[in-house]
């Protein structure tokens, strides 16, 4: 089975609750179901992301916020090709 973005995002909902002792307010980074580090900001974190993993997917999440629900474009992978 491939690896997914909701695989990302189940690693976080196993975490929230040490995350949000630890880093309320923070922005996260997952990939590949790993917690990778707490940014204080979304750019420090993107930038991270990109650095350590080129186009993804990976996770970056305040901590603390309500979920997003992100449109489909946003959420597409291509396969290659």
């Amino acid at each position: 089975m491939a690896y997914t973005i909701e695989d990302d995002i189940a690693a976080y909902r196993a975490m929230r609750v040490d995350l949000e002792t630890r880093f309320m307010g923070k922005w996260v980074l997952f990939h590949e179901c790993k917690f990778f580090g707490a940014y204080d900001s979304f750019d420090e974190a993107a930038g991270e992301a990109v650095r350590a993993f080129g186009r993804g997917p990976y996770l970056i999440q305040q901590v603390g916020a309500p979920p997003l629900t992100l449109p489909a474009s946003v959420m597409f992978q291509s396969t290659g090709g």
